[in-house]
């Protein structure tokens, strides 16, 4: 993942309009976007190619983890003893990160991790996080149930 831009933009009532439909469907062809924002589809094309250039935001597939046989999520809290940033990279190189955080708090790092099963998130966290230097101590939280999951930041 990209570090977020220092620049910050403003957003008017048109940018939110079709940042919002394309978040629920980011394949909307122009001429079916231009009359729910109010512009041609020439306009609608120039906002959404600005939009994008100025990495306000992305055009990306989501997959289901659960559809590609992903079955077990779980959050890791790792406490670090000194440089965070290098465990943080450690483990955000690794496949099964869907993101990681350096945080405040209890712990350093917070990561969260796909895996197809629990031998795996065994593997993971025993074998391959717990290894790396700095590494102090994890803490494991089994994700039981998905409550909410949403991308629609900043349109509201």
């Amino acid at each position: 993942m990209s570090e977020p831009r220092s620049e910050i933009f403003a957003l008017d009532d048109v940018d939110k309009a079709i940042i919002r439909e394309l978040q629920v469907d980011g394949r909307m062809a122009y001429a079916q976007l231009s009359p729910k924002v109010g512009l041609s589809q020439a306009a609608v094309r120039q906002r959404v190619n600005r939009l994008l250039e100025r990495g306000v935001f992305q055009i990306v597939a989501v997959s289901d983890p659960l559809s590609l046989g992903l079955t077990t999520q779980a959050m890791v809290g790792i406490t670090v003893t000194g440089d965070v940033r290098g465990v943080a990279a450690t483990v955000a190189a690794m496949g099964e990160s869907e993101y990681v955080l350096i945080t405040t708090g209890r712990y350093d790092v917070l990561a969260e991790l796909l895996c197809t099963d629990n031998d795996a998130l065994l593997e993971l966290v025993n074998d391959r996080i717990r290894v790396i230097d700095g590494v102090a101590a994890t803490e494991v939280f089994s994700i039981l149930k998905m409550e909410k999951l949403t991308f629609s930041w900043g349109t509201g």
